[in-house]
């Protein structure tokens, strides 16, 4: 018996034999996911034949039976089809609104120059990601302006104020944060005037006074006092930082001239035709509503989650009323107010346009669910990292700036493009308070009674939903490759 076992036993390694044929390639797969049981085989062959039904149906509807040229709504009245004719016509349309035909040079020049921007920030291989990053946050957005709007502003005496009040912030702040500078006597002073700029601002608003000229500016008394202060934070701010060897001269001043370049370019004829926001319409009201918001919302969605997290109880109380209450109130609720109910609280004689208004609310409404998904990320994010700044004798901002928020935002891409989403196609809502984006545009179409058909209605939405899902489909695949190109950590 123990020769007949001995006789059957191995000695050499066998190699593995090869799986059957049936478990391999595409049919074993098919097999595996979607016949590997009775059930399963039935359940598929139903799926298949209604998805076969529901692709041949609309092949039918978008291609087959379709109408694809014609000039008016006698071309579609036949099969019964898609009416692309209709898209066809009114593409223009449905691209810039009704901005003056002969300047919409300008809104495919800007459509260029940012789409140039972007994929200089966005694709890695680029270089000069630092100049890249100057241009697009910083002169696009005001070249832009420029191009949509036609230029020319004219600022009063209390905008060019609070603009320099902005400076005076940011200057302050700067010079502040370095720990060789600390907090003296001109830091203080400094913080005195801007503080006392921000009241009489206030109380210029609240107190009539007389009206006094200067710098081609017309202000109020008190105005005049708040410009004046501001100017003195300023100086008193970069006069303590000039002593101090670790702060440049250009980036001390560099706040006081970007105010002085903004006036003077947004003030300034350049020749182009005003167009007024009531002729902006289209794609292009749409880009600009949803590229103001995430461009607002992401620095707002990081100070609010930074406030929330603060030890300051006044700064964390206030983050967290901010957050809750406008994370509590529907987004077409908060339009609402911001088009019809915040001029009621404006002083006599100062108003916002339309569409700055509703440009203000979206940028609040998605700062509070921006800041909720930053604070996940910082939360995320190990105490030891904290601890490790701080033995490292790194001030707050420094902490955040180098170590703590670069860790924190590559933890919550896909929430921070959710929100985005999210954002882009919730700007159909302006539709509501009377501006016509893209969805509204089309919409406003099948009133034309030259293109009134059964097909119009249902082609005119399935082309925007085409575009929503073009630029949110794009937006979550980027945000995938940012992800993986991002992701450091060991999955072993």
């Amino acid at each position: 018996m123990e020769e007949q076992v001995a006789r059957f036993v191995a000695t050499e390694q066998k190699q593995p034999l090869p799986p059957p044929p049936s478990e391999t390639g595409i049919v074993g797969t098919t097999r595996r996911a979607l016949f590997a049981t009775p059930l399963d085989s039935v359940l598929s062959i139903l799926a298949g034949l209604f998805i076969v039904w529901g692709a041949w149906n609309i092949f039918n509807w978008a291609w087959v039976d379709a109408t694809f040229t014609g000039s008016d709504r006698e071309a579609c009245l036949g099969e019964g089809g898609a009416c692309w004719a209709f898209v066809g016509a009114k593409f223009g349309q449905f691209m810039y609104g009704v901005y003056p035909f002969e300047a919409r040079w300008r809104i495919d020049l800007s459509v260029v120059m940012l789409i140039v921007l972007v994929a200089g920030i966005a694709i890695p291989r680029i270089p000069f990601k630092r100049a890249n990053a100057i241009l697009l946050f910083a002169v696009y957005p005001v070249v832009a302006l420029i191009l949509l709007t036609g230029g020319r502003f004219s600022f009063s005496g209390g905008e060019v104020t609070l603009l320099l009040l902005i400076a005076a912030v940011i200057t302050i702040s700067d010079v502040a944060s370095r720990p060789e500078v600390g907090f003296g006597a001109l830091m203080k002073s400094a913080v005195g005037l801007a503080l006392f700029s921000l009241l009489a601002l206030f109380l210029s608003n609240v107190v009539d006074g007389g009206s006094v000229s200067l710098l081609d500016l017309r202000f109020s008394t008190l105005s005049l006092i708040a410009f004046l202060a501001s100017i003195g934070a300023i100086a008193l701010a970069v006069a303590r930082g000039l002593r101090s060897h670790e702060i440049s001269r250009l980036r001390l001043l560099l706040p006081f001239a970007a105010v002085v370049l903004f006036v003077s370019a947004m003030s300034a004829d350049f020749g182009l035709r005003p167009v007024p926001t009531n002729l902006w319409g289209g794609l292009m009201l749409t880009l600009v509503v949803a590229l103001s918001g995430i461009a607002a919302s992401l620095p707002l969605g990081i100070i609010l989650a930074l406030g929330r997290r603060s030890d300051m109880p006044a700064v964390r109380l206030f983050s967290v009323i901010f957050i809750e209450f406008w994370r509590g109130v529907p987004l077409i609720t908060v339009l609402f107010m911001a088009n019809f109910m915040l001029p009621l609280f404006l002083p006599e004689g100062v108003s916002f346009n339309q569409l700055l208004r509703a440009l203000v609310g979206v940028a609040l409404f998605s700062a509070a669910y921006m800041a909720e998904v930053i604070r996940g990320g910082l939360q995320a994010i190990p105490k030891g990292q904290y601890e490790g700044a701080d033995a490292m004798a790194l001030t707050y901002w420094q902490k955040m700036r180098l170590i703590i928020l670069p860790q924190a935002l590559k933890l919550v891409i896909p929430g921070i493009v959710n929100t985005f989403i999210g954002l882009f196609k919730d700007t159909s809502l302006v539709y509501i308070i009377g501006l016509a984006d893209l969805l509204g545009t089309v919409r406003r179409g099948f009133n034309d009674p030259s293109w009134i058909t059964p097909s119009t209605p249902a082609t005119g939405l399935v082309f925007a939903a085409f575009i929503y899902w073009l630029f949110c489909f794009s937006m979550s695949r980027y945000s995938i490759y940012t992800e993986r190109r991002l992701d450091t950590g060991h999955t072993r």
